[in-house]
């Protein structure tokens, strides 16, 4: 139970006692960016061997498609790190791929056939076929082109001693990690009913380029630019909307967020769930595998959360019995827009105002949340994605209706104490810095990424295809001149090797066929 009020926890850890909690921030990045060629059109180049094994790379892998390529950094505890370390492991990555580029933006450079995109490809190993397998069920289910939008992922951790700094203002005496997911789940309640903010702040796929739809039928009012492109004149972020990485079939799955329990009885539920729908497609045909099942959700990952409670899960356990046995360790922020404007996709301001508004949802009290709330939630989300600069667009706040701009400003009054604190903890002024700039999009739509990037194409009548081949050019070019900032060359060069012997030994220790390893691992 949640005694303390946010003021109270303002209050509580402004005291010399609690502040130095609040320095244990941890995070990881994971972004993904597809490999193109100088002319705009994606590679058809396998992934290449010197950056080392998909499967076995701790830095370096690839998501759906062999050119949808994921780095990933470990956990650090400066903003600046996580930065230095994504913009030393994507130095090392453009060295190795023959002068291909990394392309800016979330939603898909020019595809002439989504057909032709490739699968993602993880050796012989049971597990790396099953990693394939699972891919080809994602391409049968969605079709390909959905799969080739790349997004940002944010981990992010608070310490143990920030969690029992707050167990003691709440004068709470459950177990500490009982408690810890409990107020993780609390976090991810007040991530939910506030997450339209984020693809307010940073969407930035507002426009696609018509090859996308692949000349299929679309219910969005779209209009289309001088220069050939579509668009919505205040949409923020296409790739949030339904266009995007989405999934029909899980709108009537009803996952809890109220406690772990519910979690992940809600996740467990759904993974043995039939679908009509996906049943029709069938499993393993004339010998080949078409997907992992019918169900609603193959394995955990394809459930689509702005979202996810997680823990690191050990060798065969599945993510929903991580958390169950040893509770939730981070969570995960998967709403991000690629950022066209940085050249490793995320910027150190938008860390820095990550850490206030998730350090927000943590200190603001949130009792639980039920279906019909959520279901008005989601619907705030999709508003905003569609329309989110729109003057006349309307929120839902519980029983009221509020303008963007009203309820935006309401939220960043408290955001600037968060910031404070923050920055008294960490003695500096990044975070203020922080959410100034935000607010300042607040008050002002032409300030955030997807309007300038309507200017672009619409007011500017400029091509979004050469402003983002321009800006990858230019990100190789500065990328490769910079020297190493966190890791070197060496470091690479035997990860690179590790990766690949690791691999080599995985495929070597299969004793099962593929048939009875899919039998057991889905028993």
């Amino acid at each position: 139970m949640i005694l303390s009020s946010f003021n109270d926890y303002i209050v509580a850890f402004n005291q010399q006692a609690y502040l130095p909690s609040l320095t244990g921030i941890g995070r990881g990045i994971e972004r993904e960016a597809l490999r193109v060629l100088p002319e705009g059109k994606l590679s058809e180049k396998p992934h290449a061997y010197d950056i080392g094994s998909a499967l076995t790379h701790p830095n370096i892998t690839t998501d759906y498609s062999e050119t949808l390529l994921e780095f990933i950094t470990p956990v650090s505890f400066e903003p600046e790190t996580a930065i230095a370390q994504l913009q030393d492991i994507q130095k090392f990555t453009l060295k190795q791929i023959d002068g291909e580029l990394l392309w800016p933006l979330s939603m898909p450079c020019f595809v002439n056939d989504a057909d032709k995109i490739p699968l993602a490809q993880y050796g012989t190993s049971n597990i790396g076929r099953m990693k394939n397998t699972y891919r080809q069920g994602l391409k049968n289910r969605y079709g390909s082109m959905m799969q080739v939008i790349a997004g940002i992922h944010f981990n992010f951790s608070f310490s143990r001693d920030f969690w029992k700094n707050l167990q003691k203002i709440d004068n709470n005496s459950d177990n500490l990690d009982d408690f810890i997911s409990d107020r993780y789940f609390a976090l991810i309640r007040n991530y939910k009913r506030f997450c339209w903010l984020i693809p307010y702040l940073y969407g930035s796929s507002p426009v696609i380029c018509s090859s996308f739809l692949q000349n299929k039928p679309q219910q969005l009012p779209f209009k289309k630019s001088g220069s050939g492109y579509l668009y919505l004149e205040h949409a923020t972020s296409l790739r949030m909307s339904d266009l995007g990485y989405t999934n029909s079939a899980q709108s009537a799955l009803h996952i809890c967020y109220n406690s772990l329990d519910g979690y992940v009885a809600g996740v467990q539920e759904a993974i043995g769930l039939s679908s009509d729908e996906f049943s029709e497609i069938g499993v393993k045909v004339n010998g080949e595998y078409r997907q992992l099942n019918g169900n609603i959700l193959q394995i955990e990952n394809e459930l689509y959360a702005p979202i996810r409670p997680k823990r690191v899960a050990e060798s065969g356990e599945k993510p929903s019995e991580a958390l169950q046995r040893r509770g939730v360790e981070y969570i995960e922020v998967r709403a991000l827009d690629i950022n066209p404007f940085v050249d490793t996709g995320i910027s150190l301001e938008q860390i820095y105002f990550l850490d206030i508004f998730l350090t927000y949802c943590a200190l603001l009290p949130n009792p639980g949340l039920d279906a019909a709330t959520q279901k008005v939630f989601e619907g705030n989300m999709d508003e905003v994605v569609l329309r989110g600069r729109d003057p006349a667009l309307l929120l839902h706040d519980g029983d009221q209706e509020k303008s963007l701009v009203q309820w935006g400003n309401e939220i960043f009054k408290d955001l600037t104490q968060v910031a404070c604190l923050l920055d008294k903890a960490n003695n500096s002024n990044s975070y203020q810095k922080s959410v100034t700039e935000e607010l300042a999009k607040i008050n002002n739509p032409d300030l955030t990424p997807s309007a300038r990037l309507v200017d672009l194409v619409v007011n500017q009548g400029k091509s979004l295809t050469k402003f983002a081949l321009s800006s990858a050019i230019n990100y190789r070019a500065s990328q490769l001149e910079n020297g190493y900032q966190f890791y070197n060359e060496n470091t690479f060069v035997a990860s690179v090797a590790k990766s690949h012997q690791d691999q080599a030994e995985i495929e070597a220790s299969d004793v099962l066929s593929y048939d009875d390893f899919l039998k057991d691992y889905f028993a």
